[in-house]
């Protein structure tokens, strides 16, 4: 498969989690995940939990045609959201981001079912998986390098609204490998 044939939204499905492609009638699970302050505390959108600044988030991620709910397969409940991307500074590249879950699904396996689930897919098409996290995010960080990612460099991106500093870190299927001997 070409890397131009690359699928943004696909179906997937793990053991506890199925991601599907962002649809409209996602928004209300997607902002009851969302509705917690304690989610954005790291973020540059530390005010995403009002439901106005959602609802202009919620629309500009189905405008990308590149979203993907996250469900929780037990319940059916939407638990966060994610992103495929491409990096502005790396045109032929794939990145992963804009990725929230509920507080609930923090510190235990269920981001890395969800960016296990991602990163394969991405790695049909690509050698190397890019993740951008705000300078502030360390909790992100920490998460994105226990995937097996190393930080590669910082930029001054535009990845949604504004140009603003990120930390790059990028992921090859080598380092995939590795980190998921580990487990």
């Amino acid at each position: 498969m070409l890397a131009q044939d690359f699928d943004y939204q696909p179906t997937l499905r793990g053991s506890t989690l199925r991601l599907k492609p962002l649809a409209q009638k996602d928004f209300d699970g997607m902002y009851q995940a969302a509705g917690d302050p304690g989610i954005w505390v790291g973020h540059p959108a530390k005010d995403r939990y009002k439901r106005e600044v959602f609802e202009t988030y919620f629309a500009s991620l189905l405008k990308t045609k590149k979203a993907l709910a996250v469900i929780e397969i037990d319940t059916g409940k939407i638990v966060g959201g994610s992103s495929y991307y491409t990096p502005p500074d790396l045109p032929d590249s794939i990145a992963i981001g804009f990725t929230f879950l509920v507080r609930e699904k923090w510190g235990g396996n269920t981001n890395r079912e969800l960016k296990r689930l991602m990163v394969e897919h991405a790695f049909k098409t690509h050698d190397i998986v890019y993740f951008h996290i705000a300078p502030s995010n360390i909790r992100s960080q920490k998460a994105t390098m226990k995937l097996g990612a190393t930080h590669l460099y910082d930029a001054e991106l535009n990845l949604s609204t504004a140009p603003m500093q990120w930390k790059c870190y990028g992921l090859t299927k080598a380092q995939w490998g590795v980190s998921q001997s580990n487990i």
